[in-house]
């Protein structure tokens, strides 16, 4: 089994910045992906940006330039660096990543979410 602990939400006044960090523990013998999605009230849940293990990135068009995703191999993090927030940007973000277990079998993983809040 795959945690994946997420940290660093909160609230934020436009124009401010957040980071968000994950990290993942368990039974795992690499991480191929590990990126953030985010779904606000009423809404599908949308990738925000991932990163592959060699560090290959793709950011949804409405946070580039804006939002930074960045990993650690070695400790199984992934961290999401938010700056110029805008009021639009609050959601709940979810940590994802795709493991590789040590039995050597590949799944999906979620975090349990941190709410970001953008107001005045």
């Amino acid at each position: 089994q795959v945690q994946l602990v997420e940290s660093g939400g909160g609230l934020v006044q436009p124009g401010g910045s957040l980071r968000l960090s994950c990290a993942a523990s368990g039974s795992i013998f690499s991480i191929n992906v590990m990126g953030w999605y985010r779904q606000a009230p009423g809404k599908q849940r949308e990738l925000v940006a991932d990163i592959t293990r060699g560090i290959s990135t793709n950011y949804a068009d409405s946070v580039k330039g804006r939002f930074t995703i960045s990993r650690d191999n070695a400790k199984n993090t992934v961290h999401l660096q938010m700056n110029s927030l805008k009021p639009e940007d609050m959601a709940v973000y979810y940590c994802y990543a795709r493991v590789v277990s040590s039995g050597y079998t590949t799944r999906d993983y979620w975090g349990q979410g941190t709410q970001v809040t953008v107001s005045s």
